[in-house]
């Protein structure tokens, strides 16, 4: 009898599976000119993404540049050892703690001021004046980063920088930015906000005209004043897309903002305590050490880490609200 109860069960599962696919190649047959218009984008995202994914076995091995990774010694672990030997004071730990209080500072001061703007400019009434603003507002945003490297050693060089000249011009004593790391973190946290603010603010200034407008005039109706709407209407109707893009920064917070850290702070090894992030660790593992494994295995620890944040953090908003969940 149980033997018959097991043979339904098997049974019962390969009849679902062969809906399944049956589904799945009818779904397909019925919108062929959809998946056919999609499918560039699932064959570019196989190829740079997924397929890459097999160069993570370099992180168990000591590459050898002349025989190739078929030729090179299997290590085991012992790259990663090498990350966090040391205990507390492991390199890893460095790294890890630069790059999420970076990605931290970048997330909450740039939402914070982009929503800000996005709503200051909801409330202006003058339309030439409002897209004069966005327009200014958006242009650092194509700004290279070795624009801004420039720009930012110009600003700040000792002999010849102008917040030196200014500082000399009002009898104060130059400062050697380049020599002191503690000042690095407010110049890269404002200039990352700098550049991304224009392009953060129209896609929550395009949320807020998404809003139904009828909303605001029932609430002018009722009495409230510009403040009360903001609070009480604007804000909460913002909360899904400030959900939205919140997963997407924390499941990157890791995934630090290479260009930036490369070309402002170089490979100035004086400000690395306070500036080097993994990104730029990885970098100088493959470019300037030659260590194939090294990166590799940051690069994966890296991924790791932020895959376990995103699937904590989208499962805490599930549980809280399962609407604003990503899935």
């Amino acid at each position: 009898m149980r033997s018959m109860q097991v043979g339904k069960s098997d049974t019962h599962h390969r009849r679902t599976n062969m809906n399944k696919k049956s589904g799945l190649l009818k779904d397909i047959r019925d919108h062929r000119t959809l998946y056919l218009m999609v499918s560039p984008a699932i064959i570019l995202f196989i190829i740079f993404s997924y397929l890459p994914m097999m160069g993570i076995y370099y992180a168990f091995t000591k590459y050898n540049f002349y025989g190739g990774l078929m030729n090179s010694p299997f290590v085991g672990f012992d790259n990663f050892k090498f990350l966090f030997q040391g205990g507390s004071k492991a390199i890893i730990w460095t790294l890890t703690r630069n790059t999420v209080l970076y990605n931290l500072a970048f997330i909450i001061i740039g939402n914070s001021l982009q929503i800000i703007t996005a709503v200051l400019l909801s409330e202006l009434s003058g339309k030439l004046f409002k897209k004069l603003t966005q327009s200014v507002m958006f242009l650092p945003y194509f700004i290279s980063f070795v624009l801004v490297g420039a720009f930012v050693y110009n600003l700040f060089n000792f002999e010849h920088g102008s917040v030196n000249a200014l500082l000399k011009s009002i009898g104060l004593a130059p400062v050697d930015f380049y020599s002191h790391p503690s000042y690095w973190k407010y110049i890269l946290v404002f200039f990352n906000v700098w550049k991304g603010l224009g392009y953060g603010t129209v896609i929550y200034l395009a949320a807020i005209m998404g809003i139904d407008r009828e909303i605001y005039e029932a609430a002018d109706i009722d009495g409230c004043n510009i403040f009360q709407k903001i609070r009480y209407l604007t804000l909460p109707l913002l909360k899904p897309t400030f959900i939205m893009l919140l997963l997407f920064s924390i499941g990157g917070i890791l995934r630090g903002q290479f260009d930036l850290f490369y070309q402002v702070i170089g490979n100035n090894g004086v400000l690395f305590n306070a500036t080097d992030i993994i990104d730029t660790y990885v970098y100088r593992s493959l470019a300037v050490n030659f260590d194939i494994g090294m990166g590799t295995a940051s690069g994966l620890y890296q991924s790791v880490f932020g895959f376990v944040i995103i699937i904590t953090l989208n499962s805490v908003i599930k549980r809280v609200n399962e609407d604003y969940a990503l899935f």
